[in-house]
């Protein structure tokens, strides 16, 4: 008998206490529901505030993602302490884990935080030709925690954005055009008009070479070297055509160079020997 007056005991206490807790269970139902409801028309509204703007399509997804499981955090916060947890010390909880996680993760943290910065202020985007980390190469993809390029060597290489965006990027494409210096040393005995009028026949006459304004190509000696002068060929072309035109530029302006009888020297030294004896 005794042990049926303690269960009944214990039914009633414990029922009782099932009892006065149904309303905090069913508030935290209630503030579940409208809570992931009024989620989900906030994560609408972000979506539809992207449509309009021009941002990268991964900073896009990155915050769009962050708005939401932080909305989806304080959402379990509320509803853990509307049953009664102290939001003080699951607060305290997941500080302690956060900041774990952080010493733990703090490279990865440091390349999410460049991925962001990328993003944001966007140095290059996907397609540019750049230079940086020693690597020269077209951007492939930019993601939060690193950049992938691909060489001339077809060689794909991976760069976390940590060092990407705390170092110096030089972006080849965003200008539109670019500017080339070819140089050509030619002999101290012959003629600098000459190699300068048969080099600047050949950037003017190819189609490709800009001729607007103070976009003009020009040849100047820009060098009285040990054994040549040096004498530059500027001229600016658009980004297709910057390659095809170096390439001929540089084959054709020796050809004809040496064509004219303008010798093109290599480096020599005059060595002297004297014999005492």
């Amino acid at each position: 008998m005794e042990k049926f007056k303690d269960l009944e005991i214990y039914v009633e206490e414990y029922g009782q206490k099932l009892i006065d807790f149904i309303p905090s269970i069913l508030a935290a139902i209630l503030l579940l529901i409208g809570g992931l409801w009024l989620i989900r028309i906030i994560n609408r509204v972000v979506n539809k505030f992207f449509e309009k703007k021009d941002y990268d399509v991964t900073l896009e997804q990155f915050i769009a993602n962050l708005i939401n499981w932080g909305l989806k955090i304080v959402l379990f916060v509320l509803v853990i302490t509307q049953l009664g947890v102290e939001s003080a010390s699951l607060v305290a909880i997941i500080g302690a884990a956060g900041l774990a996680i952080g010493l733990a993760l703090q490279g990865s943290l440091a390349n999410f935080a460049g991925g962001v910065l990328i993003l944001l202020l966007k140095p290059f985007k996907v397609g540019d030709f750049i230079s940086a980390q020693g690597s020269d190469g077209t951007v492939t993809e930019i993601s939060i925690f690193n950049t992938r390029m691909l060489t001339f060597g077809n060689q794909e290489v991976i760069i976390p954005n940590g060092k990407l965006s705390n170092d110096k990027i030089v972006n080849y494409t965003s200008q539109g055009i670019r500017r080339e210096a070819l140089s050509f040393g030619i002999s101290y005995d012959s003629d600098i008009k000459t190699a300068k009028d048969i080099l600047m026949n050949l950037v003017t006459e190819q189609e490709p070479i800009l001729k607007i304004e103070d976009k003009m190509p020009m040849v100047i000696v820009t060098e009285l070297g040990d054994s040549a002068v040096t004498i530059t060929a500027r001229y600016w072309t658009k980004l297709e055509d910057f390659w095809n035109v170096r390439f001929y530029t540089l084959e054709e302006g020796k050809s004809r160079l040496e064509a004219a009888g303008i010798s093109i020297p290599f480096p020599q030294r005059d060595v002297h020997l004297y014999n005492h004896n």
